[in-house]
């Protein structure tokens, strides 16, 4: 059966049978090289850190199969209320969050810790996608129709900005900007709001931002000027990879790690680790997998009838891709440290069980790519 030339059948069985397993496979295999990973951060010992990971990727990746059997009518339903209720939670962090390293981004409820910024994510791509998917197609490209989608992106970015969070609050404006691209916006908008940002930019750099965030981008320019302070972290980051030459010291052999030179290696950094112990062709293998799960994305939103369905696909690859872009970048020297996670390596709650949930949507529009909601349809109705 052709992956993208047949309709979904119908019932619970036909779904199961039309969802894209190869894709599962890539995001399992990724999963479980952080667990190797994790297990080695620890030096060989399978608690806490590989075990919580390997238990969370075995329930995210149920979640996943189970949100891709739910039809797009659901998603849009409930994509108003989802946005709504992040939008609280954020509130919440502000109001009576828990401060961990200097950083108030996450809030208890319960026995459980979560990290409202990065539902966030999930919830803007789908508010987003359901504004345009209901938005009549003449007012798309015009700047009216561009207010709604601006406070939407704007209100959780100035809270996450708040906690502080430079790295999620950038991340999230970007994802914004793009889904409103691909909606259409027309081009003149999107250069006249390109200067307003070019000169908003300059403005929030110096007066917007954190002492240290400067100080980060700084250091990203120049790291040499403050090798133990603030430098230090990407300059032991650097020779980490470097140490890793061609194929890597071996699995568990990573000195900088290992000898705890290299710091937040279990979340942060692990992409180092990982290019410590496996090398250059290692770290390729990684980024292969990640680009096949991004490619495997963008067949899956060329495929889809609805505007939402595209949309919320191309929303999420985009969060993906820009997780992983930003990673990298960061622990190469390329881009400033924001403390961004790799995703479904990096260990982390929240993060993957979004990441997981985000691609569970993706696997469902492949699995309802030949249906199309009606505008302004009700989680019922």
């Amino acid at each position: 059966m052709g992956v993208f030339t047949q309709s979904a059948p119908r019932g619970f069985r036909g779904k199961l049978f039309e969802i894209n397993w190869a894709f599962v496979l890539l995001i399992l295999l990724v999963g479980l090289i952080g667990v190797g990973m994790l297990y080695s951060v620890e030096g060989g010992a399978w608690n806490p850190y590989a075990s919580r990971h390997a238990a969370r990727l075995g329930v995210g990746l149920m979640a996943m199969v189970v949100i891709a059997l739910f039809p797009p009518r659901f998603w849009m339903g409930i994509a108003y209320p989802a946005f709504l209720g992040a939008l609280v939670l954020l509130i919440g962090v502000e109001l009576i969050g828990a401060t961990a390293m200097g950083a108030q981004r996450w809030i208890d409820i319960g026995p459980i810790r979560m990290q409202p910024s990065e539902i966030m994510k999930i919830a803007l791509v789908l508010a987003l996608a359901r504004y345009y998917h209901d938005l009549p197609e003449e007012k798309v490209s015009s700047l009216g129709g561009l207010i709604i989608p601006a406070l939407m992106i704007a209100v959780p970015m100035g809270l996450i900005i708040k906690q502080p969070d430079l790295g999620t609050s950038l991340l999230l404006a970007a994802t914004g900007v793009v889904i409103v691209f691909l909606a259409g916006l027309s081009w003149k908008v999107i250069i006249g709001a390109g200067v307003m940002g070019g000169i908003g930019g300059g403005f929030f750099f110096q007066y917007g931002l954190q002492d240290y965030q400067r100080r980060r981008i700084m250091t990203f320019i120049n790291p040499e000027d403050d090798p133990m302070g603030a430098g230090y972290h990407i300059l032991q980051s650097k020779i980490a990879l470097g140490s890793g030459g061609m194929t890597g010291k071996g699995y568990m052999e990573g000195t900088q790690a290992h000898l705890n030179f290299l710091p937040e290696k279990q979340t942060d950094f692990i992409f180092t680790m990982l290019g410590e112990e496996f090398g250059f062709i290692g770290g390729l293998v990684v980024l292969g997998l990640y680009a096949l799960i991004l490619a495997n994305c963008i067949m899956i939103a060329t495929s889809c009838r609805s505007v939402f369905l595209r949309l919320v696909v191309m929303g999420v690859a985009t969060t993906f891709s820009l997780y992983v872009f930003i990673n990298v970048g960061m622990v190469m020297g390329m881009l400033p440290v924001v403390g961004v996670p790799l995703p479904m390596i990096s260990y982390g709650g929240t993060v993957m069980m979004t990441v997981l949930i985000g691609l569970g949507l993706i696997l469902g529009a492949h699995v309802h790519r030949d249906t199309e909601p009606p505008k302004g349809a009700g989680l019922f109705g």
